[in-house]
């Protein structure tokens, strides 16, 4: 919340200025798995979220910028909205309740089901508790039928008085224009927020730990990787341009950690070569990726621990 309020207090501080430029900070929200990273990657045009078809991928709030014309958009995509079972999960409702607050317009991501489910409909609340401008944006449209499409519109336009509605496919593109053109309204003149050639204010050693995650998360089933957590413990550019990082990844259980390594390390490698691609990619650089495994029981429970790996309010 305090950063949502430096950022709108460097537009309001300070002496008026002519400016042809405009600026709208603006939430993504919805249900896990509904597609907010997709969404958030595919308007900024590059990879700053993880994704993954596992729910509840995204733990923090990330801050992607997108460049429309004059106007920066600054987006504020957040976890999946779901029924807490532990401290971690209370952090993550948490960080989606505190979004929702203090922006210029929140956007309502929602798959394209004709009835309203509980998280839907808990979202919609606060919306109109902080009585906020949103849009719903029905995502995946390229996996129905028109007809459903027309139902499921019809279903959110009798709960709420959405600014307007939206379908799109963050995967395909379709509708993204559409829905720019829509953000446009929320927007205020005005000098923009982060300089323009920047696409996230995340670190790149957090951008590092979220791709190795990412990579638990595909390579592993069931729980696991929802256990996991990873901590960059050496980032460094040798003068050859060679980056050396060094990661962590921790564990709740014995078990998970044999898991995680696999028959004589197979697991392990296979993980830290699609990150290390991805990290490649996105430093522009050669990486040398050594990674560990590590446990510490029930993390997720543990407030100190979740300090540690950087889930603070």
């Amino acid at each position: 919340m305090e950063k949502q309020e430096n950022m709108k207090n460097r537009v309001k501080e300070g002496p008026v200025q002519e400016s042809t430029t405009r600026s709208a900070m603006i939430t993504i929200c919805g249900r896990p798995n509904v597609g907010k990273s997709t969404l958030t990657n595919a308007l900024v045009g590059e990879k700053v979220a993880i994704v993954s078809p596992k729910p509840q991928t995204t733990r923090n709030r990330i801050t992607a910028i997108v460049s429309h014309g004059q106007t920066q958009f600054v987006l504020l995509d957040t976890p999946g909205f779901h029924r807490p079972r532990t401290r971690l999960g209370d952090y993550m409702v948490n960080v989606v309740r505190e979004s929702v607050a203090d922006v210029d317009a929140v956007l309502l991501l929602v798959e394209p089901i004709p009835s309203i489910g509980p998280q839907e409909e808990a979202l919609i609340q606060r919306i109109e508790e902080q009585e906020l401008p949103s849009v719903l944006v029905i995502n995946k449209i390229d996996t129905i039928e028109r007809e459903k499409l027309l139902e499921v519109m019809a279903v959110y336009h009798e709960r709420h008085d959405f600014e307007a509605i939206v379908p799109v496919s963050a995967r395909t593109g379709e509708g993204l224009q559409d829905l720019l053109q829509e953000m446009e309204a929320f927007s205020e003149e005005g000098p923009h927020f982060f300089p323009d050639d920047m696409i996230t204010d995340q670190p790149e050693r957090q951008i590092c730990a979220e791709l190795i995650r990412e990579k638990l998360l595909r390579c592993l089933e069931k729980e696991i990787p929802h256990g996991t957590a990873v901590e960059i413990t050496k980032f460094s550019e040798r003068e050859s341009g060679i980056t050396d990082i060094e990661a962590t990844i921790f564990c709740e259980k014995e078990s998970h950690k044999g898991i995680i390594i696999g028959k004589k390390g197979a697991m392990l490698k296979k993980v830290g070569e699609l990150a290390r691609a991805d990290i490649e990619d996105f430093l522009g650089t050669k990486v040398n990726l050594q990674t560990w495994v590590k446990v510490k029981e029930s993390w997720r429970d543990s407030l100190a621990q979740l300090r540690n790996f950087g889930y603070t309010e």
